[in-house]
């Protein structure tokens, strides 16, 4: 079995920018994603009301080159203005020419 050592992007994020953080990372070069709901508390406090919607972690696997890029577009576009947060982590996967 051969691992490819790749990075795993997360990012939690307002759900109102789904489609949009979609359509970036796609742009930026990550093949696929995940998103499940979030939920928590940070710096900007507990969302307290319905009409604020549920919070999104959003994954993606991809190559080191890829990773730079969505964190540098999070950066400079996302986390002036919304409540997003962003890390990445080292992953080992099977079957890594699915990823770049």
């Amino acid at each position: 079995m051969d691992l490819v050592p790749l990075k795993l992007v997360t990012i939690v994020a307002e759900s109102l920018l789904e489609k949009r953080l979609v359509e970036e990372i796609r742009r930026l070069g990550a093949k696929g994603y995940t998103i499940t709901p979030a939920r928590g508390e940070g710096s900007r406090g507990i969302r307290s009301v319905d009409w604020e919607g549920q919070n999104i972690r959003l994954e993606t696997i991809v190559s080191e080159e890829v990773a730079l890029r969505i964190l540098q577009r999070l950066q400079e576009e996302y986390f002036p203005h919304y409540a997003v947060i962003a890390y990445v982590e080292n992953v080992w996967v099977v079957r890594g020419e699915k990823y770049v």
